[in-house]
């Protein structure tokens, strides 16, 4: 996969078949659009149909219990990312939400966009790369995307010292051309006869 100027996507940490069996069990609740991060806390809070603890049945404060783990995995696991990711990071996390039975949105999948724009030489693609495999591999738990994208990185860094490689290879030769040019013009010169003056 090329990355050179094109975001790709780090998500969560939760294995999709553990996290999909985790959003099945869950009641009435409904995915909202993924929103920025600054925009979270009001969304949690703006929603009037809002239920306090002792409203709910004891499955439903399970599954509120559930998905506020699953919540804050998520919010960790993008942290983390963002964290690690230096220069490669090209934006906040972005999260997809799931309403619990208290009313209150919870985030159960994310995102971070990272991208190897700008990355012109060589050496600022190696340095990218690095700052992108860092930043996939942060969690604890790296998700198979984030697995894919460090893998991509790698690769876009392997490249990248190949490219390099290749450079100081041509700076080599130009120098060892000149050097020897420059003996030649030496060689010649102190081949030049001299003329002496024998005086008697």
């Amino acid at each position: 996969m090329q990355v050179s100027s094109v975001s790709t996507y780090i998500s969560l940490p939760l294995e999709a078949s553990k996290h999909k069996e985790n959003t099945d069990k869950l009641q009435n609740t409904t995915q909202a659009p993924k929103e920025e991060l600054k925009q979270d806390e009001e969304n949690k809070t703006s929603d009037q149909a809002v239920k306090s603890d002792s409203e709910l049945t004891n499955s439903e404060r399970q599954q509120v219990t559930e998905l506020r783990q699953i919540d804050s995995q998520v919010r960790a696991h993008e942290a983390a990312h963002i964290a690690a990711g230096g220069s490669a990071i090209s934006g906040g996390a972005s999260f997809t939400y799931q309403k619990g039975p208290d009313g209150q949105l919870y985030a159960v999948a994310g995102e971070v966009p990272i991208s190897s724009a700008g990355a012109s030489t060589p050496e600022a693609k190696i340095a990218i790369a690095r700052d992108m495999q860092a930043g996939a591999l942060a969690p604890a738990n790296p998700s198979p995307q984030d697995l894919k994208v460090a893998a991509s990185a790698a690769q876009m860094e392997a490249q990248a010292r190949q490219e390099l490689n290749a450079e100081k290879s041509e700076e080599q030769k130009e120098k060892e051309v000149d050097t020897y040019a420059k003996n030649q013009d030496e060689t010649t010169q102190s081949e030049e006869p001299s003329i002496l003056s024998i005086s008697a």
